[in-house]
């Protein structure tokens, strides 16, 4: 462990402790917290009082908001620490995607307020003409520097707790970097150049342009935390390996994996075995990869069992008729959970059709396609088919 993960995670480093992870962030936001308001006041001074620069005081605001903005993390990181209870069975973790969203929202007013008053001192409406302070140089290459490790200190340790919030911080620390940046080149030009004194306020909107975008780059990756994404897809292979290793395991199928806040993740799917096996063995099997993901993935898994015919001739016949007219209407298609159930005037090919999202054809045309692809082999082929969204 490196020498700053070990000076905020301490010798215990199992960020799935909720305990653990309280610590983390609380020694972080307080970091934050401290950093933010210092600079907010140094900046705010230098600003309002001694350079007249519109652009310093957004700079200053940023800070504040940001201040703000971790005081939002610590108490997202202590109310996510908070164990299950009957109302919240799947613990309270994903507080911090609703704090990362607060967060958001705050950039951006910060932001809109910025604009608001960089277009005043530029239309004439605001302000005096900013002036070179030694002062400002000082304070802005200080909130250079300190931001510039505010940013590290979040991507390491928010890396390590796999926090969105805390990877929202460091980006919008970074940004902040940027912006304090262009506001220091900004103060040396007029130094130089007094009558460009207009490019405060220019400097102002760019800055108020960059929180922004930091903003809405915050609020659309929280945005889809809160709506739920797909799973990692590197996460889902190594899951599907790790049941195909099971050589009693036929197939496997429908998996869902839902996300409450790390440390806090649930995985669903069907598991396809032979019929004619013990099912009390069969049983076992399933209980033993459950207990695998669990111990390799920290997920809580279950775990449907699906019998399958694999002696019979006839019925592996008529799933590959199955399978052939699915894919003839579109390769990306796949089946499962075939049954068939033979008459004298009809034979009904009963399955499951899988459809990547990809897939444009609604449900109706994908069912009337491979209804016609197997009427082709016989007029006496019907397919009773469910279509399983993926």
């Amino acid at each position: 462990m490196n020498p700053m993960m070990r000076l905020f995670v301490g010798k215990n480093d199992d960020m799935n402790d909720p305990k653990v992870r309280k610590r983390c962030g609380t020694a972080v936001s307080i970091l934050a917290i401290s950093i933010n308001i210092l600079l907010f006041l140094g900046k705010f001074f230098v600003g309002r009082y001694l350079a007249f620069s519109i652009a310093v005081y957004a700079d200053a605001m940023n800070n504040l908001a940001d201040a703000g903005s971790s005081l939002i993390s610590l108490v997202s990181f202590r109310i996510a620490a908070k164990p299950a209870d009957r109302d919240h069975p799947f613990g309270h973790a994903r507080m911090e995607y609703v704090t990362s969203m607060v967060v958001a929202f705050l950039v951006l007013h910060t932001a809109l307020d910025l604009v608001f008053e960089s277009i005043s001192k530029l239309t004439g409406g605001a302000g005096e003409p900013s002036v070179f302070n030694f002062w400002t140089v000082a304070v802005l290459s200080g909130a250079i520097l300190l931001k510039l490790l505010l940013c590290l200190v979040n991507r390491v340790v928010g890396k390590k707790m796999n926090s969105p919030i805390m990877m929202a911080n460091a980006a919008d620390s970074l940004s902040d970097c940027i912006s304090t940046a262009a506001v220091l080149a900004v103060t040396v030009v007029l130094f130089f150049f007094p009558d460009l004194y207009m490019l405060d306020a220019i400097v102002g909107l760019a800055v108020a342009a960059v929180i922004f975008v930091s903003g809405i780059k915050i609020f659309i990756s929280t945005k889809n935390l809160i709506l739920g994404e797909a799973p990692d897809e590197e996460v889902v292979e190594a899951i599907v390996k790790t049941v195909k290793k099971y050589p009693d395991v036929c197939g496997i199928h429908d998996m869902f994996v839902h996300s409450y806040g790390t440390g806090s993740c649930i995985a669903s799917f069907h598991v396809e075995v032979d019929g004619s096996k013990d099912i009390f063995e069969s049983h076992d099997m399933v209980d033993n990869i459950e207990r695998d993901i669990r111990d390799n993935f920290g997920y809580i898994c279950t775990i449907h069992m699906d019998p399958i015919v694999t002696d019979d001739e006839r019925s592996m016949h008529m799933r590959g008729i199955a399978r052939q007219a699915v894919k003839e209407v579109d390769e990306r298609l796949d089946i499962h959970d075939f049954r068939f159930v033979e008459g004298t005037t009809h034979t009904n090919l009963i399955f499951d059709v899988e459809v990547p999202f990809e897939v444009k054809m609604n449900n109706s045309e994908i069912i009337l396609s491979i209804n016609e692809k197997i009427s082709q082999f016989s007029d006496k082929y019907f397919a009773v088919i469910t279509v399983d969204r993926k």
